[in-house]
């Protein structure tokens, strides 16, 4: 089993299992035995995990002692940093960051009142 963080996306080939209550992601420091990183876990149900006989968990990404908690290959979603720089290089665009090169588009300056307030 290749497992991921949660959080991050970094290979967690090196961990031992059972992941300890208190193991933290190499890369990132996120807690590893959240729920966020269990196979139980899902944001669609309403106590968002599957376990009916499990205990609820109010901060879904931070350590916890359930019981039932199996760590699952899949909990790494991806796209955050990828969807986070395309908004970025968007705003560079718009805004004209120095660091992108890009210009902002500044506007011509009214000849005349007439042309300010547009009458």
């Amino acid at each position: 089993m290749s497992l991921q963080c949660w959080k991050c996306g970094a290979s967690l080939a090196g961990m031992l299992l059972p992941l300890s209550r208190r193991e933290t992601c190499p890369s990132c420091r996120a807690d590893l035995h959240a729920c966020r990183m269990c196979r139980h876990y899902d944001a669609h149900r309403a106590g968002q995990c599957r376990e009916m006989a499990a205990e609820r968990v109010a901060d879904k990404v931070r350590a916890n002692d359930c019981g039932w908690f199996v760590p699952r290959p899949e909990a790494y979603k991806g796209g955050g940093a990828a969807i986070a720089q395309a908004g970025r290089g968007a705003l560079d665009v718009l805004f004209g960051n120095p660091s992108s090169g890009g210009e902002p588009a500044k506007p011509a300056p009214p000849a005349s009142l007439d042309d300010l307030f547009k009458k």
